[in-house]
C-alpha cells in the first residue's frame, strides 16, 4: 500500500545541515573552507562503483 500524502516543510521549519568532507586526510566542515576550496567542492563529480563479480578459482 502506497500513501500519496506529501509532507512539505516551510523554510522556517527546516534544520540546517552541516556538510563535512575529507580533505588531505582530515574531516572538515565545508563551511570552514576558504571561498576557493568551497567552489572546488561544489564542482566535484561523484561516481558510484559497481560491484565486481567474484572470479571462480
Amino acid at each position: 500500500m502506497h500513501d500519496s500524502t506529501r509532507i512539505e516543510l516551510k523554510d522556517e521549519e527546516r534544520t540546517r545541515c552541516e556538510v563535512w568532507t575529507r580533505v588531505m586526510g582530515y574531516h572538515r566542515p565545508v563551511s570552514a573552507f576558504n571561498p576557493g576550496k568551497q567552489s572546488e567542492h561544489q564542482e566535484r563529480t561523484y561516481f558510484r562503483e559497481c560491484a565486481i563479480a567474484q572470479r571462480l578459482s
